[in-house]
């Protein structure tokens, strides 16, 4: 009968110490963040891991460091919004990236109920995370000045209204984006512009619909409607407006998805887009490469978003004090305008 084969013995720290031809403390050092540890000392570590198939026990690096290894990736919408949103599953991807890099796992968690919310900032604050990344923040949120009070790191994506000098933050510059299409608008020739905002208790709804105002010489009430960023609102609104100023000749919509919507709405009534009524929205998701017309939009850079986001977060791990970065945006013509 055939000997059994043994198993191979897993690789330990004293392993890679020999490969690498330091001392166990310095490969322990190297595992805990690499403090107070050459260029040379980090480089021969790393490859000796690789060589002898070192593997990190998590379990045990995380009893020495007081750290989880993992971030909480906060979404305060509705699940379907996760979706029908393709910006949330871009911006999602590239902080899983950025985190990867530094072998730390993201969660996904959704806040969009005020059960919700208590029971996320009991787990958050109970040492399952290191930090959370927060986004589609609405002002009056109970949750950040719970995790503010509990000493956890957050990042939020956009201006955190009424927190925007306690918590740290990645924003696209919003005004300017919406400032740049309706000047583009008006360069066109249009001059009964409406727009469709987003909610007006995030940074993004707040921030466009200042640059649109600030854009125009004027601005009407009744060339105003109000959406929620999902593309049945965009096309309510967009009915709306058509109703109370028919004569509108453009609109400035807050986000792609909605203006998906109002795309929808002005073919029903007979618009031709950009004949009768010209339509820009902002993101440049893949949406507006898809709707008939595409759209002509304002370019937010969600990877590099996601990238500052993760940036900001491990330093704020790392005891640094919270910052703010402020991305700029790009206007993106296209054939609805």
């Amino acid at each position: 009968m055939p000997k059994p084969r043994e198993a191979r013995r897993r690789p330990t720290i004293n392993d890679v110490a020999a490969a690498a031809g330091v001392s166990r403390g310095t490969v322990s050092r190297v595992l805990n963040g690499g403090h107070d540890v050459s260029d040379a000392a980090q480089e021969a570590v790393e490859r000796a891991m690789r060589k002898t198939g070192y593997v990190v026990n998590q379990h045990a690096r995380s009893l020495v460091t007081q750290r989880s290894q993992s971030v909480a990736f906060i979404l305060s919408e509705p699940q379907e919004r996760l979706f029908e949103d393709p910006n949330f599953n871009v911006l999602l991807h590239s902080c899983t990236q950025a985190l990867a890099k530094q072998d730390i796992t993201l969660l996904l968690t959704l806040a969009s109920s005020l059960e919700d919310r208590k029971r996320l900032g009991r787990y958050l604050t109970g040492g399952h995370v290191d930090g959370a990344l927060l986004v589609s923040t609405h002002s009056g949120n109970p949750l950040i000045p719970e995790l503010l009070a509990r000493g956890l790191p957050v990042v939020a994506c956009g201006k955190p209204l009424g927190f925007e000098r306690q918590v740290a933050y990645v924003a696209a510059d919003d005004r300017d984006g919406a400032r740049q299409m309706v000047t583009y608008l008006r360069s066109a020739g249009r001059r009964r512009i409406a727009t469709i905002t987003g909610p007006l208790d995030t940074s993004g709804g707040v921030e466009r619909l200042a640059g649109y105002r600030e854009a125009l010489a004027e601005s009407s009430p009744e060339l105003v409607a109000h959406g929620d960023y999902t593309r049945a609102s965009g096309e309510a609104a967009m009915l709306y407006l058509l109703e109370r100023a028919p004569d509108l000749d453009a609109v400035f919509v807050a986000s792609d998805l909605m203006a998906a919507g109002a795309l929808t709405a002005l073919t029903r009534a007979g618009r031709r887009v950009p004949e009768d009524v010209a339509i820009g929205g902002f993101d440049d998701s893949q949406i507006a490469t898809n709707t008939q017309p595409p759209l002509t939009t304002v370019r937010q850079p969600y990877p590099r978003i996601g990238a500052e986001m993760v940036r900001l977060l491990l330093s704020l791990i790392d005891g640094e004090s919270p910052a703010a970065v402020i991305i700029p945006t790009e206007l993106v013509v296209r054939e609805s305008a």
